[in-house]
């Protein structure tokens, strides 16, 4: 018997200027969901269970990108993404373009399980929610008020907004124009806010879960990091990650399969191989990401000004920040 770890991030990229209150109140979601994994750890629940109950937690509270409280398309609908992978046997299951699925981490789960494929999208993807009756919903159900107002500011500053709350104001009330660039596009700062989940469970099995709505004003059919394995998500048998940030910049590192390979590789260590990654596969994208080894380490990396994250182990350590 091995010692269980867990971790969940919330997005990486915090405004340095995000206000105290919001801080505390990521800071308590974080924790909620901790300590509904630890319990369910504690009661020998297996990682893969462990990783979807928490990201339904995430997907199901507004303050977080994911489920509802999800980003808005350019057209003022949500579309979202999810993956989930168990390490072990490297099964795996995603979903995108999700319109009206209640929780998209558990159809992501239900792919894996209850059908041929790996990956499903719309609207193939809500026709085999149909038919396995998972929940649906109305998508006014994910849109919130804040979202709304957020996707106006984008709008009117002709941009993709990363931090869709807590945009960059001038004086003139306008949004501010970024340096960042995304595939060669301008785009505005901060945090993309994408959930996730990584556990590995006291057998050493790793399991890892991504969800998010993707970003504020994007076009209608664009699929981010979160549903594409190795990029987003990724687990096997040394250890499980979820990544968060700019998707494209992910995609085309392959990060989360990158940890992995170079513990496999370069026998590095899984603090070692965050550390590498993040260092040395991002090029100029910003990310981070959460990462649990079989060994019952845990760690987690960015090149971010902050990045909203919980993680605790069996030994007794547990830590919540957001810098």
């Amino acid at each position: 018997m091995g010692a269980w770890a867990i971790a969940v991030h919330g997005g990486a990229g915090v405004d340095p200027n995000l206000p105290k209150e919001r801080q505390d109140e990521a800071k308590r979601l974080l924790t909620r969901c901790l300590d509904i994994g630890i319990s369910a750890l504690r009661s020998n629940v297996p990682a893969i269970d462990v990783v979807e109950l928490v990201v339904r937690e995430l997907e199901t509270d507004p303050l977080f990108n994911s489920g509802r409280g999800s980003a808005l398309t350019e057209k003022g609908t949500v579309e979202m993404e999810a993956s989930i992978m168990d390490g072990p046997k490297r099964r795996c299951g995603a979903v995108s373009g999700l319109t009206t699925v209640k929780n998209p981490i558990s159809l992501a789960r239900l792919v894996m399980e209850k059908s041929p494929h790996s990956y499903l999208t719309t609207p193939g993807a809500e026709e085999f929610a149909k038919k396995q009756g998972v929940e649906m919903v109305d998508n006014d159900y994910f849109i919130t008020e804040d979202n709304v107002g957020m996707l106006k500011l984008a709008k009117e500053a002709n941009s993709i907004l990363f931090d869709y709350r807590i945009p960059t104001v001038g004086t003139c009330g306008a949004a501010v124009d970024s340096h960042l660039q995304m595939n060669g596009l301008p785009i505005s700062v901060y945090a993309p806010e994408t959930v996730g989940c990584v556990v590995v469970d006291r057998e050493g099995r790793c399991a890892a879960g991504t969800s998010t709505g993707g970003l504020m004003n994007k076009m209608s059919g664009r699929i981010g990091d979160s549903p594409i394995i190795g990029a987003g998500t990724y687990a096997c048998e040394l250890c499980g990650v979820s990544c968060t940030g700019e998707g494209e910049a992910i995609i085309r590192s392959t990060l989360a399969r990158d940890v992995a390979a170079v513990m496999e590789y370069k026998g590095l260590n899984l603090h070692e191989a965050v550390d590498y990654v993040i260092k040395n596969r991002l090029d100029e994208g910003k990310a981070g990401l959460i990462a649990v080894s079989k060994n019952g380490e845990v760690a987690c990396g960015f090149n971010t000004t902050g990045m909203f994250r919980g993680c605790a182990t069996e030994g007794g350590f547990m830590e919540v920040g957001v810098w």
